[in-house]
Parts: C-alpha cells; structure tokens; sequence
C-alpha cells in the first residue's frame, strides 16, 4: 500500500495531480487509514499507469475514464486523439515555415543559399545514387510541380537547366 505521496513520487507526479485524477473519478484510495491518509493498492497502481500512460499520448483527462472502462470507445478515442495530434503537426509546420520566411532577409538571403553542387554533395552523403536522386525528382515534380520549379530555382540554376531537369523528371 502506498500513500498519495509515495504514489505521486513513483510516478513522477504532483500529490495534486493525484488528487485531481481522484476527482474526475479516475482513481480511487483502496482505503483510508487511522490518520485519514489515502492507501493506494496494485490496482490503483495499475489504473494510475494507464491514466499516465494515456495522458503522454495527449489524451485529455475527460476521455481517459471511456479509454479505462474499456466500454468499446477506444478506437474512436485514439483516433481522435491521432487527428488532434496531426493538426497540430500541421499547425506546427505552417509555424516554421512562417519562422523561416521571417527570418529571411535580403542581405543574408544570397549568402545562405545552397547551389545544385552542394545539394548534390549533400544527396549523395545521405546515400543516395543518381538513379535515387532522379526518382526523388520525378516524385517532387509529380506531387509539387510548382514547389519543385521554387527549389530549382533556389538552388540558382538557370532556366534552360531547370527546363532539362523537369523534362527529365516527367519520363
């Protein structure tokens, strides 16, 4: 038996996110002893493991009780919990790409640009081989065509160049 101490110390946790877990009914005391403090047996240890456990997935408190309870709702749950999580990677992406654009400037621009020498220096570094770079290409130029005309130009190739390689990359 632990007390609510000794439970919140084993889980890293506050006494009052103990407390708070009591309060949405998602844990329970075993019993009280003499003094009024709070036991908590292998089962609330159990439970609590859970809760954490949810709770790291960025379950929010109110759903974690349906997720417990096992009462058929954790399949859509999750899957909530999934579609909240890529939001907010998509909300995170748009950030950086506005952090990024903010951080651009005219003076520094030139200076920070990667050519299509060092690009392909830093392709074939990861590993790639010219037949894997192609594919990577023909995939950019299929899915973004108008993002892939942005990067060749970035990476200061002139125009008759970056109408080879999108040719190229339509075989």
């Amino acid at each position: 038996m632990l007390t609510i101490s000794l439970l919140a110390k084993k889980f890293n946790l506050s006494r009052t996110t103990i407390l708070y877990y009591e309060r949405e009914g998602l844990l329970h005391p075993l019993k009280r002893d003499l003094n009024g403090y709070r036991l908590y047996g292998d089962k609330a240890l159990s439970r609590l493991s859970q809760i954490v456990s949810y709770r790291a997935l960025g379950v929010p408190v109110s759903e974690i009780a349906l997720l417990l309870d096992g009462n058929g709702e954790q399949k859509r749950i999750l899957q909530d919990q999934l579609q909240r999580l890529q939001a907010e990677i998509e909300r995170l992406h748009q950030q950086q790409m506005a952090i990024l654009k903010f951080m651009k400037q005219p003076d520094t621009e030139e200076n920070s640009m990667v050519t299509k020498e060092r690009w392909t220096e830093i392709m074939r570094a990861a590993g790639l081989s010219d037949d894997d770079m192609h594919n990577w290409h023909i995939q950019f130029e299929t899915l973004e065509p108008d993002a892939h005309q942005e990067f060749l130009e970035s990476l200061q190739i002139g125009a008759d160049e970056i109408d080879r390689i999108r040719a190229w990359s339509r075989c």
